[in-house]
């Protein structure tokens, strides 16, 4: 019994993994992603950068948060920028119902990658670093940070 839900549970993860490789844009699509974002970004473009969102069925008050978010490291120079495979709990954490402003949130695309930026800050009193993440969907051959809206 304990083997039959293993191997389940092992196939089950596994069709899942290739519809998410099925699913996924090209290196070429990829790159032209990370680097529309990534001058968009460095140069304060925030209409830009909020055109990457997929803010169909989103919440309001999420999509307000991602803006924010997205505005905040406008201008700063990016270290490092790349679209990044899923993890196993990467994939539970963007299907798991999150806390919103108003009530239960989720994605309202299933996410195929993550976008990782690393953002390294130099001056006269010395330096730090931080980092963001998002997850990255694709819709309709564009790839997208979808932004929660209810659960359905």
């Amino acid at each position: 019994m304990k083997n039959s839900l293993r191997l389940f549970t092992l196939s089950g993860a596994l069709v899942i993994a290739l519809a998410f490789t099925n699913l996924a844009a090209t290196p070429a699509q990829e790159k032209a992603f990370t680097d529309k974002y990534k001058t968009a970004l460095e140069g304060k473009d925030t209409a830009t950068l909020e055109g990457f969102l997929y803010t169909t069925g989103s919440d309001p008050q999420a999509l307000e948060f991602y803006k924010m978010m997205q505005s905040g490291a406008a201008g700063e120079k990016i270290a490092s920028i790349e679209l990044v495979s899923l993890t196993p709990e990467d994939v539970k954490k963007a299907t798991t119902p999150m806390d919103g402003p108003t009530g239960k949130v989720c994605l309202n695309l299933k996410p195929t990658k993550k976008l990782v930026i690393k953002v390294e800050q130099k001056d006269a009193n010395g330096s730090s670093s931080s980092s963001s993440e998002n997850f990255v969907a694709e819709k309709d051959g564009k790839l997208v940070i979808p932004v929660p809206g209810p659960c359905k």
